[in-house]
């Protein structure tokens, strides 16, 4: 197993901003001095508006990935839309630098693959917009990932089914064992059993809380959804009608 991370730690610094502003006013933002990488897979979960998506953007800046997604290579913008939190992160990194890396970003992998159609970039035996969106991922993973890298993930599950999360997770777990480390916003339960991953969720006061897999909101809502779903639906429906 791998032990040597290329990301040890992150710390955020933003003593000489607006509190005021966005995105530091959000309080994952205001109220984190940083976080350590502990483990080859990093999660970070929490709510829609959370900022776990803007720490992510951020963290991948900051390392030296191109905002919309890509390699570090990749050096494209279709409309500008990141904040500048990238400066005020700072990366503590390991001693080995990696061979490859990849940022994915969900919300905007349509742009990163029209970007590698005009480099005449693709993978498997047709472009990248003749896949779907899930195929063309599994496919990114599966010929462009081969070890030894840096891999930073916005939601992923964006582009997946629950059968395509599966075979993430088999190949993040090929890519842990050749040396590789991984950083995941995520709202996948599936995802988050990846074997002793850390995960980090963000509370309402913006913390950064070190949870297991089972006190996750996501693992205790969907079980609780899975084994009661009529009662569920039903509490739902009644409350409707009484409104």
């Amino acid at each position: 197993m791998f032990s040597e991370l290329f990301i040890t730690r992150m710390r955020i610094d933003i003593a000489d901003k607006d509190k005021n502003e966005h995105p530091y006013n959000l309080p994952v933002v205001r109220n984190n001095a940083g976080v350590s990488f502990d483990s080859p897979v990093t999660f970070i979960i929490g709510e829609n508006g959370s900022g776990k998506s803007t720490l992510i953007e951020a963290l991948a800046i900051a390392y030296g990935f191109n905002a919309e997604g890509g390699s570090m290579n990749y050096n494209f913008s279709t409309r500008s839309t990141h904040s500048d939190l990238s400066e005020s992160i700072h990366l503590s990194r390991g001693i080995k630098r990696p061979r490859e890396g990849y940022f994915f970003r969900g919300e905007s992998f349509y742009n990163t693959k029209s970007y590698m159609e005009e480099i005449a970039l693709s993978y498997g035996d047709k472009p990248m917009h003749d896949y779907s969106h899930g195929e063309s991922f599994l496919v990114l993973i599966r010929e462009r990932f081969n070890g030894n890298g840096i891999y930073i993930f916005d939601e992923p599950e964006a582009a997946l089914s629950p059968q395509s999360q599966l075979i993430l997770l088999t190949r993040m777990l090929r890519l842990v064992n050749n040396h590789s480390q991984f950083i995941i916003a995520t709202h996948s339960p599936i995802l988050l059993a990846f074997p002793n991953a850390v995960i980090y969720q963000i509370n309402e006061e913006g913390v950064l809380d070190k949870v297991k897999y089972e006190e996750t909101e996501y693992y205790t809502l969907y079980k609780y959804f899975i084994n009661n779903h009529q009662g569920f639906i039903d509490k739902i429906v009644n409350e409707k009608r009484q409104v």
